[in-house]
């Protein structure tokens, strides 16, 4: 008899993968404009999808919260890794950490339903400032090589500046104000005539 360990996976159908991604997506938005207090179902009617299938692939709803914050993270070091060599470095830069406020807004949706379980996204947490501040450092790095940035700024030190400023607001608009405010920052970091 075959254990279950050493029986081959199956392999996910492409509709399950595609509803998967829809969902995704749509918990993105909700969670991103409602907060923690968005229903399931509306991310399920968002996802134009029925609650029965948001369940069967996220049973809990700290599941599906981790699930987009992952998703997050993956589609930010993605988007670093193809902008490591772009031309344009510094919109390259400004674009990234455009994308990061993005996360961030989802993220302040959900902070409430982290803290439920605070153990999980404590480990998600490091595990993912760092793979950021690594790909930042990666972004700053080619941009300080093209001679498009100053040097002497860490990724560290961007990568938390840009989440103090997202953490700080709580405005209704207060997206438009700090991406205005990376705009500012990135300028300030540009050799001058670029």
């Amino acid at each position: 008899m075959e254990c279950a360990s050493t029986r081959p996976k199956r392999r996910t159908r492409a509709d399950a993968a595609r509803n998967r991604e829809r969902l995704l997506a749509a918990a993105k938005a909700v969670f991103a404009q409602t907060g923690t207090g968005a229903s399931l179902d509306a991310v399920a009617r968002a996802a134009g999808l029925g609650i029965g299938t948001l369940y069967r692939h996220f049973p809990t709803r700290e599941s599906l919260y981790e699930a987009v914050y992952r998703r997050d993270i993956e589609q930010l070091l993605d988007l670093a890794a193809a902008a490591a060599s772009a031309d344009a470095a510094v919109a390259a830069l400004r674009d990234w950490l455009h994308a990061m406020v993005g996360m961030v807004a989802t993220k302040k949706g959900m902070i409430a339903a982290f803290a439920l379980a605070a153990d999980t996204t404590t480990a998600i947490s490091a595990r993912s400032t760092g793979a950021l501040t690594q790909a930042l450092d990666g972004l700053l790095a080619h941009a300080v090589r093209t001679g498009a940035i100053r040097p002497g700024i860490g990724g560290e030190d961007l990568l938390l500046a840009v989440i103090g400023m997202c953490m700080l607001r709580n405005q209704p608009d207060w997206q438009d104000g700090v991406l205005r405010l990376v705009d500012a920052l990135i300028d300030g970091m540009a050799v001058a005539g670029d």
